[in-house]
C-alpha cells in the first residue's frame, strides 16, 4: 500500500498544481457559452495520471520480482488512482472556494466525471503494458 500511497500523492499533487497553473496563466476558458471547450494543455494534463500510474506499476513490478499479472497490475493502478483522485479532488474543492465562481464548480464536476473514465482506461492500459504473465490474463 506504500507504493499507491506514494505515487498517488505525486498525481494528486502534481493534477493539482496543474489545474491552479492553469487558470493563472490564462489557459482555462471562463466564457459561459463554452463550458465544454477543452485547451491543449487539458490534454497534456493526461500525462500526470499515465506517468504516475507507469512508474507507480513499474516499481510494484520490481518489487514483485518482474513477475505480475494484469490482475495484480490492474489492483494497484487503482489503489494509486483513488489516492491522487481524493489529493486532487481537496485540492479542487479548496482552490475553487477561494476562486468562488459557479461556472468553474459546474464544469469541474463534469471533469471530474470525465476524469474517472480516462483513469479507468489509463488503468487497463498501462497494466496492459507492464504485465509479465500474459498468459495468466
Amino acid at each position: 500500500m506504500g507504493n499507491a500511497i506514494k505515487y498517488g500523492l505525486a498525481i494528486g499533487f502534481l493534477s493539482g498544481f496543474w489545474i491552479m497553473l492553469m487558470h493563472e496563466l490564462g489557459f482555462y476558458h471562463l466564457n459561459p457559452q463554452a463550458i465544454a471547450d477543452i485547451t491543449w494543455t487539458e490534454y497534456l494534463s493526461v500525462g500526470i495520471p499515465f506517468g504516475g500510474l507507469y512508474f507507480g506499476l513499474k516499481s510494484y513490478r520490481k518489487r514483485l520480482k518482474n513477475r505480475m499479472s494484469l490482475f495484480q497490475a490492474m489492483m494497484q493502478g487503482f489503489k494509486i488512482l483513488i489516492v491522487g483522485s481524493v489529493l486532487y479532488m481537496a485540492t479542487l474543492s479548496i482552490y475553487l472556494e477561494y476562486t468562488d465562481s459557479r461556472l468553474q464548480k459546474i464544469d469541474y464536476m463534469q471533469r471530474l466525471a470525465a476524469m474517472g473514465v480516462v483513469g479507468i482506461l489509463l488503468v487497463l492500459v498501462v497494466s496492459l503494458l507492464l504485465m509479465t504473465r500474459p498468459r495468466n490474463l
